[in-house]
């Protein structure tokens, strides 16, 4: 007998086989703005291979098959391999050939900092876990630009567009991945309490040479050819006094196999495609950068930018979660017509979309100031504002990509999808590099240590609010609060940091998006206390939410 008990139908699959940056107006505006129309042709064609059905499958096969270590060989032999399924090296391979990893350092045309951000943040709303080894790689070029011995081995290859997968000396390589090891298990954020030591073996100092043993809780990507290792360099207890920076590469110059054992790879919730793991150092050879002593000052150089990073990968969470939504809500019917025509669902996705344009016009104008961070406002939004947008629009990214997951129901909670892997990927950005009371805790250290700083980024915001009362109602609000005893400063601490994000995405809006946009992220976000609801608890009366769903995705 032939059963027919049901037939598919009102069911539509996940977005794909679309243009990521053809759809985004707001994401091709701020190109425009940045001076980067240069990069838009390139960044087109990449945009256009990402969107594809088959880098969707790519991705999801490199989550679904994620990697696996092999301690040894079948003799015994200490290998310490790692197998990844040929979808990791293929999206990996794709990233590393648009120059990416070195473009806002080795180009010097305006807008490279804008191009680097968009094309990064294209890449991150289809596959996340690729982009922790280009992250990690990209923030040491600053610091092996300072040692001049490393830098002459390495430039080509950290420039190189060449994917190199092989598990072989750098010096025989085309390019080469960094990673960084910094967290110990009894001090996670607290690197004063690590107790890794590196001792000389001969007279020791800058770029001499040392060995070094201990161990390592989360050791990304432990592939990567070399790693930036912060380690004591001698007795001092738990001070920063004799902390130092090291560049441990995975094989010894000899061409023999360093002395970092893996002991497992750690098991995710999320970025399931890389690789993380825990190791020891078995007096490992690695060369001091630096001085000793500065080994806290140069691993947060790298934490700068590896923390824009962050915000760049939750943008990019926040950009294809709210896209998901909106296509699929408009194919979908429910009680006599399309899901995206249904007020309620309209109000979550016009917050979705408000959101999501907020958090790039933040990335992006976090990318102008780190190319030209000479000046004292630019310095002051690279410094205070990099750690404030990690806090604020990571956390975003969590909890709106829930919201996203229970557009699709039932559907958006099963793995396989392109929701699962957004809901499950979205809180390492928030957890890495820093948790938020650690990024509150540096904002407010940046606003006290520097307090020019934060006069010339009040100056910025002040100039930008003029004729806006309710930002500058909200400015008013958060200049009182910085007034605060520092005693009860440092517990209002994510409240500082949500107010000063959140007007600066007002100023960076009203200066940029279409009125619709700005005026309603004003009355969403700055009037009534609304920061604190739920996603679509909006009164959507006085918006023109149709004109803000067609910009947000306008596919």
């Amino acid at each position: 007998m032939d059963w027919h008990t049901h037939s598919v139908f009102n069911q539509f699959p996940e977005l794909t086989g679309y243009d990521p940056l053809g759809t985004d107006p707001a994401l091709g505006e701020a190109l425009a703005r940045a001076g980067a129309q240069w990069a838009r042709p390139w960044l087109g064609g990449y945009a256009r291979q990402l969107g594809s059905a088959e880098t969707y499958a790519l991705a999801e096969q490199a989550n679904r098959h994620g990697p696996a270590l092999h301690a040894f060989d079948t003799r015994g032999r200490r290998i310490d391999a790692v197998e990844f399924h040929p979808s990791w090296h293929t999206l990996m391979a794709l990233y590393r050939a648009q120059g990416l990893v070195g473009l806002p350092f080795e180009e010097t045309r305006t807008g490279r900092w804008a191009a680097w951000a968009a094309g990064f943040y294209l890449h991150g709303q289809v596959e996340q876990g690729t982009l922790c080894p280009a992250t990690m790689t990209q923030a040491s070029i600053p610091l092996l630009q300072r040692e001049p011995a490393l830098w002459e081995q390495l430039r080509g290859k950290l420039y190189s567009r060449a994917y190199d997968p092989r598990d072989v000396p750098a010096q025989d390589k085309a390019s080469v991945w960094l990673g960084m090891g910094m967290t110990e298990k009894q001090g996670g954020s607290d690197v004063r309490a690590n107790t890794t030591v590196a001792t000389p073996t001969g007279a020791g100092g800058r770029g001499g040479e040392y060995l070094l043993r201990g161990h390592k809780w989360f050791f990304s990507a432990p592939t990567s050819d070399a790693h930036l290792v912060v380690a004591r360099t001698g007795e001092g207890g738990q001070s920063s006094s004799n902390l130092a920076c090291f560049y441990v590469p995975r094989w010894r110059p000899d061409g023999s196999r360093n002395a970092v054992v893996v002991q497992r790879l750690k098991d995710k919730v999320g970025n399931r495609s890389n690789a993380s793991s825990e190791v020891e150092f078995q007096d490992a050879w690695g060369l001091l950068m630096g001085e000793e002593g500065r080994g806290i000052p140069t691993i947060i150089e790298m934490a700068t930018y590896t923390r824009l990073n962050c915000v760049a990968g939750s943008a990019a969470i926040l950009r294809q979660a709210t896209v998901q939504a909106i296509a699929y809500t408009r194919q979908r019917h429910a009680f006599g017509k399309a899901l995206a025509e249904q007020p309620l669902m309209r109000a979550v996705l016009a917050d979705l979309a408000l959101e999501s344009e907020a958090a790039l016009a933040l990335l992006m104008r976090l990318a102008e100031a780190y190319e030209n961070d000479d000046a004292p406002a630019q310095r002051a939004w690279k410094r205070v504002m990099t750690p404030a947008a990690k806090f604020w629009v990571c956390k975003r990214a969590v909890e709106l990509t829930g919201e996203a997951m229970e557009v699709f129901g039932g559907n958006g909670y099963v793995e396989g999808g392109v929701m699962a892997r957004l809901f499950r990927e979205a809180p390492v950005n928030s957890i890495w590099e820093g948790s938020g009371n650690v990024m509150c805790l540096d904002v407010l250290r940046a606003l006290s240590r520097e307090p020019e700083a934060a006069q010339a980024l009040l100056a910025d915001l002040l100039h930008a609010a003029q004729g806006e009362p309710r930002i500058a109602a909200a400015l008013h609000e958060l200049q009182a609060l910085l007034a605060a005893p520092p005693a009860e400063l440092e517990g209002l601490g994510r409240m500082l940091a949500q107010r000063l994000v959140l007007v600066a995405q007002a100023c960076l809006l009203r200066a940029q998006a279409p009125a619709c946009v700005a005026d309603a992220f004003i009355a969403t976000r700055l009037e009534g206390g609304g920061a604190g609801r739920v996603a679509g608890a909006i009164d959507t009366r006085g918006l023109d939410v149709g004109a803000i769903l067609a910009r947000a995705f306008a596919g």
